[in-house]
């Protein structure tokens, strides 16, 4: 049984394998690689999938579904303006996910649409293999977060695939140009398919694919150049908002064909929705420039973040079909100062590079011996700890899979559960974060604040997936979680993050300073008031006197934003009230050797 790459698209998909050791797409009986992502339930519980669906899209407005990428693992509430573009309905009464409304027919999901495009590629692998497949390397935008990822995955079961893994779609199409090319260097991989775009730059060194840094946009991409086009024909947006949702699909569809016919030609008729009008490829690219230029912001993060500069790429790698446009073309050598690297088809890059991953997971492939991919995580990942401080167990940029773990303790006496809230950004506090998920480790014994030993543990698999565990060490007690959030980041929340973390970046790290100074204060205070409610006798002097001053002033200190002075003043508490601890343990030291004999003492400290 051969494992197959498929690449999930947002307008097209395709499904392609290894044979003869030479990758190649496997086409349908029309002679056709791609599968457009176009589904269609009609009332008699029959599903269209593919060209007919889409085609016929206009005259079945609420029966179709197109580009549900862009709502794949995320919630109602993150994705309503994308269901007015594309004239959705979606149940209002399911808060929690994306369930669109469909004529005569139950609510379907994103996951189930996908499912219904995944079994296509599937019957066709079965079709041309002479069987089932294997197992299946489906390719995914860098940018997905663990939701979106997890609903490509939900996808694929329902479809009844095995997913051998989840791949990056940058590092498939870098996998089938540096095996194919069997080259070495710095690459900037530009994806920009119909509905995502994303920036990736890899080394890529005797075997070795690495990612150094991945940026991008989930919705970004063809989709947008063909409502641009539409709306530039009516005359603006506000027209394209008056149509019904068959004539703006019927207007849209025809901008789309306009586009294509711009790519090799000068101009191109847009006859729909009671409009007919000649479109210049002068007037296609005014009105797709604002959209591209969207990506040259993900493009500079990415170089900042691999530490290089524009010159320093060796190849800039096209992918995607909406790559294709000329206009896009150009600015990406302006971009990065040369023309990019197109030698492969960018529709079935992406399908290639996973059908070669796919193969050599099957542990017979001729492509390679020792190939190695290692792919990174776009936004850090840590855990709410005291004070609502952020604490990141895993940077963004990280390699994957990875693992991390830190110890923690608790800070209240007799504590019998610790609430572990994950969190995923750059910020320094974890309420400017994003939530991903929650659980409580219970069951703790009743131990003094400071005793009990908490490890958590993160670890992101190769498919980009976070698993946390949390573990008391003196008693063994587990709990853990597959996150697995039900919506997902939108591209407008992942770039605000980035940047707030750049921008507040100083300002956070005081606020942090400050929380964890409070923090530490209230520890010390706590310990302190417990010590003296216990020994209070063993105050000498004016001890007692000197502590009250101190404690008061500290107390004070902690209601403003002076970290220097909390500090100070926790450190002179300590200082003040070290006598009486010392009394304290000397007391206590005495009680514990009160009528032992001092060889059997001095056996159990091991002293000869």
């Amino acid at each position: 049984m051969a494992n197959i790459g498929i690449d999930l698209g947002t307008t097209n998909s395709l499904v392609a394998v290894v044979m003869n050791g030479r990758a190649r797409c496997l086409l349908d009986e029309a002679g056709s690689s791609m599968l457009p992502s176009a589904v269609r339930y009609d009332a008699d519980g029959t599903v269209v999938v593919g060209r007919t669906a889409r085609d016929e899209a206009p005259a079945n407005a609420h029966r179709t579904f197109t580009s549900v990428k862009r709502f794949m693992g995320r919630a109602p509430a993150d994705c309503g303006a994308d269901a007015q573009l594309f004239r959705y309905r979606m149940d209002a009464t399911e808060p929690r996910f994306v369930r669109f409304e469909v004529d005569d027919h139950a609510p379907v999901t994103p996951v189930e649409v996908s499912a219904e495009v995944l079994k296509v590629l599937r019957t066709r692998a079965v079709e041309c293999l002479f069987g089932e497949p294997g197992g299946a390397v489906i390719t995914v935008p860098a940018y997905f977060d663990d939701a979106q990822r997890q609903a490509t995955k939900d996808a694929a079961k329902i479809a009844g695939l095995e997913v051998l893994r989840l791949l990056n779609e940058p590092t498939a199409a870098a996998i089938a140009y540096g095996l194919d090319k069997r080259g070495a260097g710095t690459f900037a991989v530009y994806d920009l398919g119909g509905g995502t775009f994303d920036i990736s730059i890899l080394q890529l060194d005797d075997g070795v694919f690495q990612v150094l840094s991945t940026a991008g946009d989930t919705h970004l991409g063809g989709d947008d150049f063909d409502r641009a086009l539409a709306e530039h024909a009516l005359g603006g947006a506000a027209n394209a908002a008056k149509l019904d949702d068959a004539a703006f699909r019927a207007l849209v569809s025809a901008a789309r064909a306009a586009k294509h016919q711009l790519t090799e030609h000068g101009a191109a008729r847009i006859a729909a929705a009671g409009v007919d009008v000649e479109v210049t490829v002068a007037d296609f690219e005014a009105a797709i420039l604002p959209i591209i230029e969207r990506t040259t912001a993900s493009c500079k993060r990415a170089l900042a973040d691999a530490k290089l500069a524009s010159g320093q790429v060796d190849a800039v790698v096209l992918v995607g079909g909406s790559t294709r446009v000329p206009l896009v073309r150009r600015h990406v050598a302006a971009l990065f100062g040369r023309e990019p690297y197109c030698d492969l088809d960018p529709d079935e890059v992406v399908a290639l590079g996973a059908a070669m991953q796919a193969d050599i997971l099957s542990g017979k492939s001729e492509l390679a011996e020792d190939i190695l991919l290692l792919d990174v995580i776009p936004l850090s990942l840590g855990l709410e700890v005291m004070g609502g401080v952020t604490e990141k167990f895993i940077p963004r940029c990280s390699t994957i899979p990875v693992n991390a773990h830190q110890t923690f303790t608790t800070h209240v006496d007799n504590q019998t559960a610790v609430d572990l809230h994950v969190v995923q950004g750059d910020r320094e506090l974890a309420g400017q974060n994003r939530s991903l998920a929650r659980f409580e480790l219970r069951g703790l014994p009743p131990l003094p604040a400071g005793v009990p030993r908490v490890r958590v543990e993160f670890t992101v698999d190769a498919d980009g997936l976070l698993h946390v565990s949390a573990l008391e060490e003196h008693t063994g007690i587990e709990a853990k979680i597959d996150v697995k959030p039900s919506y997902g980041l939108t591209e407008e929340e992942i770039e605000r993050m980035l940047e707030d973390a750049i921008d507040h970046a100083e300002t956070d790290v005081d606020e942090r300073l400050l929380i964890e100074a409070r923090v530490e204060a209230e520890g010390i205070l706590a310990a302190l008031e417990k010590a003296l409610g216990m020994d209070q006798a063993l105050l000498q002097g004016n001890e007692a006197e000197v502590i009250s001053q101190v404690e008061t002033a500290l107390r004070a200190s902690m209601s403003g934003g002076d970290r220097e002075r909390i500090s100070s003043l926790s450190k002179k508490l300590d200082e003040v009230s070290a006598p009486f601890a010392q009394r304290r343990i000397e007391r206590d030291l005495t009680r514990a050797l009160s009528g032992r004999d001092a060889s059997v003492v001095g056996a159990e400290l091991g002293m000869k």
